[in-house]
């Protein structure tokens, strides 16, 4: 894991946390990240990641939709997630 997906899985972890501890019952986070060649098909380790920090602070992934889009910053994969408490 490279040093920007290690610090968002850090921050999406720390975040499930919170919500954790203030008795919410879901969590819908958004996760995004560059999306370097939109035509193959890979591993989004990034995601994956950030994905599971969220699951390790008790939480299920739920649900899940996912959008792509073109900036001025180059292309990016956005997910959304719906995390309900375990």
């Amino acid at each position: 894991m490279g040093f920007i997906n290690d610090t968002k899985a850090q921050m999406a972890g720390t975040e499930a946390r919170k919500a954790r501890e203030r008795g919410q019952a879901v969590l819908v986070y958004k996760f995004i990240e560059a999306n370097l060649n939109s035509k193959s098909t890979a591993p989004m380790t990034g995601m994956a990641d950030q994905i599971q920090a969220v699951e390790e602070q008790g939480w299920r992934l739920d649900h899940m939709a996912a959008a792509e889009g073109k900036a001025m910053t180059g292309e990016r994969v956005s997910l959304v997630c719906l995390f309900r408490a375990v």
